[in-house]
């Protein structure tokens, strides 16, 4: 049985510990909700450029943006994961980590090759360990999206869509569903899919009509298209922060909740040995005085 400074110095120990778990739980709980609300304000743009691309691309205008015409097969592939650049923030990482490797997975056994785009210390871990070809990245992004930051990285993968070297780009992130519940995607960010470019029967009736383009289509779609990639990315990292935040929160007031009920088992370990040395001495003074009588 451990002695009683023993136990004292692990209670002190635990006892900093959960002092640090709190903090960061309060300081996560803070930033969380201002990534949500970062989040939340920029689904409606997303939602209406969104309106508008598909209105576009069924508009039929006479130049059509590379970006929305699909490829027949797909042998090249890239991929773009955004992680975070800390841990503490219990299996989010692990989750689109896993998600990941069973797409790559599944790519090679369709004979697929990739390259790799990482945004966030996390997944540049992840990719170097798996050998993966990564032609870009961008670590510390901070507790704010900055797209104007990871602009030139994400643009690596786009070029080489369009010089024709791979056949569509997808990109890897946490969607936040709620402060608990974060969920591991992987979307297809070019070519547009259909997913991305149907629309319901209401906004067919709201877009029943064709623009004019001025000064001509090619360069109003390319601005466009440009925009509405931007979008898309600005909301994976605006989601992945978000459940970023949510995640470290849970995870830090785990940690707080588990460091109490340590202490609580020590402090009581503490005092049944205290409580045995007692009793311990003072059977031997009663010891002592009975033999001296």
């Amino acid at each position: 049985m451990p002695s009683t400074k023993e136990i004292r110095v692990k209670i002190k120990s635990v006892q900093s510990t959960r002092k640090i778990t709190k903090a960061m739980e309060m300081v996560s709980a803070s930033k969380m909700r201002k990534a949500q609300d970062r989040m939340r304000q920029a689904r409606p743009y997303g939602d209406k450029i969104r309106n508008i691309v598909a209105h576009l691309s069924r508009a039929n205008p006479e130049y059509r943006h590379p970006f929305a015409i699909p490829r027949p097969d797909l042998r090249h592939a890239g991929l773009i994961m955004v992680t975070t650049d800390k841990g503490l923030c219990g299996g989010l990482n692990t989750n689109i980590q896993r998600a990941v490797l069973a797409r790559v997975k599944q790519w090679q056994a369709d004979g697929v090759n990739f390259v790799a785009t990482a945004l966030g210390s996390k997944g540049l871990g992840f990719l170097q360990r798996m050998n993966a070809n990564v032609v870009s990245q961008f670590v510390q992004l901070g507790d704010t999206p900055r797209l104007e930051k990871v602009e030139k990285a994400v643009r690596a993968q786009l070029d080489l869509y369009s010089s024709g070297k791979i056949d569509a780009v997808f990109i890897a992130y946490s969607r936040f569903i709620n402060t608990m519940k974060q969920e591991p995607v992987i979307e297809q960010l070019v070519p547009l899919t259909d997913e991305k470019l149907a629309q319901t029967e209401e906004e067919k009736r709201a877009y029943a009509w064709d623009y004019i383009y001025e000064p001509d289509a090619q360069r109003v779609l390319d601005e466009l298209m440009r925009r509405y990639g931007e979008a898309l990315i600005y909301q994976a990292l605006a989601e992945n922060m978000a459940c970023e935040q949510s995640a470290r929160m849970v995870a830090m007031k785990a940690a707080s909740d588990n460091a109490k009920k340590l202490i609580d088992e020590l402090q009581l370990g503490y005092n049944k040995t205290r409580q045995a040395g007692i009793t311990k001495e003072i059977s031997e003074i009663v010891g002592g005085a009975a033999a001296v009588g």
